[in-house]
């Protein structure tokens, strides 16, 4: 059997993967992560670390296993935290949580894993691994979606490469979150009955405002409605266009029959599909972010949640992002795989295709999709398998 040592969050899923390590007769250690020290920002009573902390030592007292805390909040702050800043200013949307599960759960924690022995690195992640061996000898370790299709979160994992996953272990990707609770109940773990925590990766939940204007000065702009007819000759273009890259850029939302809407604080501070926090009424249905331009600092709206600025056919990724888990899916220059495709956490798979066009790749969907957010990350699956992902231009 082997070493492992478990991200013990304080929440229930960690705690019983740590439980079922141990009845499979590995030796376990359990180590809570600190990432964080600025509690300002954080919302009061939505899972502050010090609470986390306590119920993974309680855990970790129950199961009879070794604890430490170690504090990765410089780690953060550098791999994470600057990030996330940087793509805001810069009119993207980073996705922190995909980020955090890279460069510290399975970086610079196992790091630290690996000064303590061990061989492996577990979560609490709803998802699975397959390991096999190729004809020449070679293991390949596959990210597979976690049985609960409900809690599934491989897309969480989009950007680990191989080498990280051969060293990690996901002991509940099998079970039904219900299957956990129920063991946790029986266990008599602390943590059984507690609400999963929310917001960024083992920080808590932030205010978001609050978090960005630390680096980011507010600065007033205007909000301009786009009606819906006003984009009817961009989207009959789509319809016959099959070039890639015009198919992948966002519409031109700058038009003359634009309406003003009001004033915002800073347009860096809004995202595509962005709903509350824009303070603006007047309108039957309600206005959704369609749109920002950070160089000009206007943020464009459209009414109600089937505005076509809210949809579009296509995307392009940014190349010196991609990383692929399973190089066997990787697909030369000039040639195409379909593929099914995921560019949000709890979005259920999208038929789509994948491009390479000498070098330059590209998602194409069956159906439009809403959202499409520069920042964001495209996952790749096949049957069921992450084999790839990138950042969405």
């Amino acid at each position: 059997m082997a070493k492992v040592v478990v991200g013990l969050s304080g929440g229930v899923d960690s705690s019983v993967a740590a439980h079922l390590l141990i009845e499979q007769g590995h030796d376990v250690i359990g180590v809570f992560m600190k990432n964080w020290h600025d509690e300002t920002v954080v919302i009061n009573n939505e899972c502050p670390w010090i609470e986390d902390s306590n119920d993974a030592l309680l855990v970790a007292e129950k199961l009879g296993i070794p604890f430490q805390v170690v504090d990765l909040s410089a780690e953060y702050k550098d791999r994470i935290v600057d990030y996330m800043f940087a793509e805001y200013e810069a009119g993207r949307t980073p996705n922190p949580d995909v980020l955090c599960n890279r460069e510290i759960k399975f970086d610079a924690f196992a790091k630290i894993a690996m000064d303590l022995g061990a061989d492996f690195v577990a979560t609490g992640h709803y998802c699975q691994k397959q390991t096999t061996t190729l004809d020449n000898g070679e293991v390949v370790h596959h990210l597979i979606s976690g049985a609960d299709k409900g809690k599934d979160q491989s897309y969480f994992l989009c950007q680990i490469s191989q080498e990280q996953l051969s060293k990690a272990m996901f002991p509940i990707g099998h079970l039904q979150k219900s299957e956990v609770r129920e063991i946790a109940t029986q266990q008599d773990l602390v943590t059984a009955g507690k609400k999963d925590s929310q917001g960024l990766c083992f920080v808590g939940k932030i205010s978001l405002p609050e978090f960005l204007q630390q680096k980011l000065a507010p600065k007033e702009g205007n909000v301009y409605q786009v009606k819906r007819d006003t984009l009817k000759d961009q989207i009959d273009a789509f319809k016959s266009i099959d070039n890639l890259q015009l198919l992948a850029n966002p519409f031109d939302l700058e038009q003359e029959d634009n309406i003003l809407k009001g004033t915002h604080i800073g347009a860096h501070y809004y995202t595509v599909g962005q709903r509350k926090g824009l303070g603006i009424g007047g309108t039957v249905d309600p206005l959704f972010v369609i749109g920002t331009d950070v160089d000009k600092n206007i943020v464009y709206v459209g009414e109600s949640t089937d505005h076509p600025g809210l949809y579009r056919p296509a995307l392009q990724l940014d190349e010196k992002s991609l990383v692929w888990i399973n190089r066997a899916a990787e697909i030369s220059d000039n040639s195409s795989l379909e593929i099914d495709c995921r560019i949000r956490y709890r979005q259920s798979l999208q038929k789509a295709v994948l491009h390479n066009k000498a070098g330059l790749y590209f998602i194409t969907f069956s159906e439009w999709q809403r959202g499409i957010t520069p920042g964001q990350f495209a996952a790749f699956y096949l049957d069921g398998e992450l084999v790839g992902s990138g950042v969405i231009q």
